[in-house]
């Protein structure tokens, strides 16, 4: 058996982590501490823009520097409505036929994401993956830290934990496919013998084409 890893964000569904942030920040209990989260996460946006562009692990530590103090419970109160708000609604047309043509061809599904695991539990039930690789929220008695547990999941570190997980299930890494719609993701691209791109970047785009990578473009109705 071999393996597809496939990124989310932005590769199978059209939003991204700063979708959940502001969903859980805009949905806190108390409104006026919700107005105060949000404000402090829209005084961090140039922090956070800078971040996505130079650093992708920096950029979701300091987007969910954004749920300290969130009660471990409220969290999961409304994963589900955040995971349908997030993610659910916005799950490309044919991201589900791209993950059934690989489960037909025998390969174990994985998505690998910088996204929270609890609701990448979620959407790897909806679309029939196997597996999933996403950050976890520290909590400390009951509340979130407002810190990641390592590793986190971006940039570079997809591409260990993807080789990590093709040792440890007993696949071929040059056997492996990967699929992703960012330049971030080269790394990730680059560790498996069959690289493709879902709705490519610029960058991204003109990589691909430089290698004759597989192009697929997805969208909603």
């Amino acid at each position: 058996m071999t393996a597809s890893y496939f990124d989310v964000d932005g590769t199978l569904v059209s939003s991204n982590l700063m979708h959940t942030a502001v969903w859980y920040m805009a949905n806190d209990i108390n409104p006026l501490r919700s107005a105060k989260k949000l404000g402090r996460l829209l005084m961090r946006a140039p922090k956070l823009l800078v971040a996505e562009m130079r650093d992708r692990r920096s950029f979701n530590e300091l987007l969910f520097e954004c749920f300290r103090g969130t009660s471990e419970d409220r969290i999961q109160v409304l994963a589900d409505e955040a995971y349908g708000w997030c993610m659910k609604d916005n799950i490309y047309d044919g991201a589900k036929d791209i993950v059934a043509r690989a489960k037909d061809l025998g390969h174990e599904v994985v998505l690998v994401s910088g996204a929270l695991d609890f609701l990448l539990e979620r959407l790897a039930e909806d679309l029939g993956a196997d597996h999933y690789v996403g950050n976890r929220l520290e909590i400390h008695e009951g509340y979130a830290t407002g810190k990641l547990l390592r590793p986190v999941v971006a940039g570079p570190t997809k591409s260990r934990l993807i080789a990590e997980h093709a040792r440890d299930h007993g696949h071929e890494l040059e056997d492996c496919f990967g699929y992703s719609d960012s330049y971030s993701d080269v790394p990730m691209l680059s560790v498996v013998g069959h690289p493709a791109v879902i709705n490519p970047d610029a960058q991204l785009l003109r990589l691909a084409r430089t290698y004759q990578w597989p192009i697929i473009e997805l969208a909603h109705d």
